[in-house]
């Protein structure tokens, strides 16, 4: 069993360089499949999930192959099959993207129901919804498959019900090649979109809007190969400046659009922490003043994200004083909570609400990773506490946060991955 062991209660400083956006990289994959040439991509994750999708690809014919640690090529042209139904597409939530490509591309698209983080109800209704209006018949099979099917898509009008990064990048796939013009009203705006439009944009698509809440999309026939470089990861980002902050510490955050991070860079601000604003990075310092409670809200974007509120969860434990947050977005992102009370937390949830209690005394304990970010919060926890803490379960956050170890050991933290058999232990990559 891989583990993590923090070893805390020192304050983080330093330097630390974002990758790119796991979000935006997670759906520029398999945006690949539109092309009619092929791609390189550049600012590629090292993350787990961008491997599964690269090996689905493959398993489906394309051509992919790594061009360094960042970069990674794809031939899209020799794709054989439409069906992506394996294990691979079922272990990560992003491989829904195939279906928009794929339809897209040839009209049919056969892909299982994705897996990836548990953290509440996340339907593919809005999705299918837009694939029907383009013309396309779907169907669910056996109760685990996504079958859709067209003769041609063709331009049309979908107002989304509910406002869905997934559903919004989806359609636009699948509209890139559609007959005539397609607007999504009431679309998401996440940076990660924008990236999206960007990327097909450089094809030779005509997407108009990304960013605002509604997108116009002309379809166009042919697509042509670029080289790409996807925008930095801004809820990477967001987790070390969570961490410096917990840590009471100081770093620079680099490689980063701080436009990206207005909402995060507001909270601790409002917190008492010293933002300071670069080109491309930023100066997060926790060093000085005493932190304060505050209040969060989540939001889609340009609200405070989801994907940052357990790491702020584990901040606001630092913090003396009665700290609210209101989760928004996914109705059971608190599965952590327990994790965190483990450690002595004294949060308490009720529906949507949870209420943290901070500036009491914690302790190590061991504790698991229930998602994605829910790891990155049990890390930033393990930070704050003076003894040694041991994270299970951490493929979770392997599949989104690159070189994490190394990255915070950069920082001055003491923490190491190891793999324990029975009494044994053994340090990896040491």
């Amino acid at each position: 069993m891989e583990k993590f062991v923090v070893t805390g209660g020192k304050p983080l400083s330093g330097e630390v360089t974002i990758s790119g956006a796991k979000n935006a990289a997670v759906a520029i994959i398999p945006a690949v499949i539109l092309c009619d040439e092929p791609c390189q991509i550049e600012n590629i994750p090292n993350i787990s999930d961008v491997s599964l999708i690269s090996r689905i690809l493959q398993q489906m014919g394309a051509n992919v192959r790594r061009i360094n640690r960042s970069s990674l090529y794809i031939d899209p042209t020799k794709i054989r099959t439409c069906n992506a139904v394996t294990d691979l597409v079922r272990g990560m939530r992003a491989s829904y993207y195939l279906l928009g490509a794929l339809l897209g591309k040839y009209g049919k698209a056969k892909v299982a129901l994705p897996g990836g983080c548990n953290f509440g109800v996340r339907p593919i209704d809005q999705h299918l919804k837009g694939f029907e209006a383009l013309g396309a018949t779907t169907q669910l099979v056996d109760g685990a498959i996504i079958e859709a099917e067209c003769d041609s898509l063709v331009g049309t009008h979908v107002y989304l019900d509910v406002v869905s990064v997934g559903a919004t990048m989806n359609i636009m796939l699948a509209a890139s090649k559609a007959k005539g013009q397609t607007i999504i009203e009431n679309a998401a705006r996440e940076p990660h979109i924008v990236d999206l439009a960007n990327f097909l944009n450089s094809m030779g698509a005509d997407v108009r809007g990304a960013g605002t809440d509604v997108i116009k999309i002309r379809g166009v026939e042919y697509l042509h190969g670029i080289t790409y470089s996807i925008i930095p990861d801004q809820i990477e980002a967001g987790t070390y400046m969570c961490a410096a902050a917990a840590t009471r510490g100081c770093i620079t955050v680099k490689n980063i659009t701080p436009k990206h991070l207005e909402s995060i860079s507001a909270k601790l601000r409002e917190m008492g922490v010293k933002i300071t604003e670069y080109d491309e990075a930023l100066k997060v310092d926790a060093s000085s003043a005493p932190l304060k409670r505050c209040n969060i809200k989540t939001m889609p974007h340009p609200g405070f994200p989801t994907d940052c509120q357990p790491q702020f969860a584990a901040l606001l434990m630092s913090v003396p004083g009665t700290s609210i947050i209101n989760e928004n977005v996914w109705d059971n992102r608190y599965q952590y909570v327990s994790e965190l009370i483990r450690m002595g937390a004294q949060i308490s949830v009720e529906g949507r609400l949870a209420i943290i209690e901070g500036g009491v005394p914690l302790t190590a304990a061991p504790v698991k990773a229930t998602d994605l970010r829910a790891g990155a919060a049990m890390i930033i926890a393990a930070l704050e506490i003076n003894g040694t803490t041991e994270i299970s379960n951490i493929q979770f956050i392997e599949r989104g946060y690159e070189d994490v170890v190394e990255k915070f050991r950069a920082l001055g933290a003491d923490i190491k991955k190891v793999y324990f058999t029975g009494d044994n232990e053994q340090e990896l990559g040491a």
